[in-house]
């Protein structure tokens, strides 16, 4: 856990989310500092947010303090 409360165990392959609801994909990976997402079935992105992104865990959704435009800088195709 870090000091945000999240149990990083928790939240892979939940889905993840930015603000206006923005699709993020799912998480699947949590690297120290780094929460891994994949987006798209043929078409594949990962994103590597930093975990002082993360604004919350509801238990089924890992909510991000960013927007879709903003997160393409943390895109690597």
């Amino acid at each position: 856990m870090s000091g945000n409360g999240i149990n990083w165990d928790k939240v892979l392959k939940k889905k993840a989310r930015g603000l206006d609801n923005a699709d993020l994909g799912k998480v699947q990976e949590v690297l120290p500092g780094i929460v891994v997402t994949e987006k798209g079935l043929a078409d594949r992105n990962k994103f590597y947010f930093p975990q002082t992104l993360v604004d919350k865990f509801d238990g089924g959704i890992l909510l991000f303090k960013l927007s879709r435009s903003e997160a393409e800088a943390y895109r690597n195709a």
